[in-house]
């Protein structure tokens, strides 16, 4: 097979890892002094009803999920899985076609339409089957 026989994402640079947290003020000092990362603020994202808190170590940020509802995905990832380790997300260029090409292609999606994310960006996520078992999220700038 060749390269043009799979569907691509064209990632540019890992985007953030999502990290699944009962409390982010509970793991704050761990980040910030164990770590030394940068925290860079806190934004509530209430379509998907989490708070999420931001740090930096180095290039890559680091995405503390707190659930803010009991339904929330991240809450129930929490009760079968416990905190740790949620989402690796991507940096892509026109999310849309990424997505129509990873569909035609047989990829499990989640996401067939981006939606609003943290940090201004819009975002789509691949089921975790097509990608041995870690979510994956697609995330393209909106500035």
């Amino acid at each position: 097979m060749t390269r043009k026989d799979f569907a691509m994402i064209n990632a540019k640079a890992i985007n953030h890892i999502g990290i699944a947290v009962k409390s982010i003020d509970e793991h704050r000092a761990f980040y910030e002094t164990i770590l030394g990362a940068v925290f860079e603020g806190i934004e509530v994202v209430a379509d998907q009803k989490v708070k999420v808190g931001f740090f930096r170590v180095g290039d890559v940020r680091l995405e503390l999920l707190e659930p803010t509802d009991p339904t929330s995905t991240v809450q129930q990832f929490i009760e079968r899985k416990g905190e740790g380790l949620h989402h690796i997300a991507y940096t892509v260029e026109k999310i849309e076609d990424r997505l129509t090409e990873l569909k035609a292609g047989g990829i499990r999606l989640i996401d067939e339409v981006p939606r609003a994310g943290a940090h201004h960006t819009r975002i789509a996520f691949l089921h975790p089957k097509a990608s041995a078992g870690i979510l994956t999220e697609l995330c393209e700038p909106t500035r």
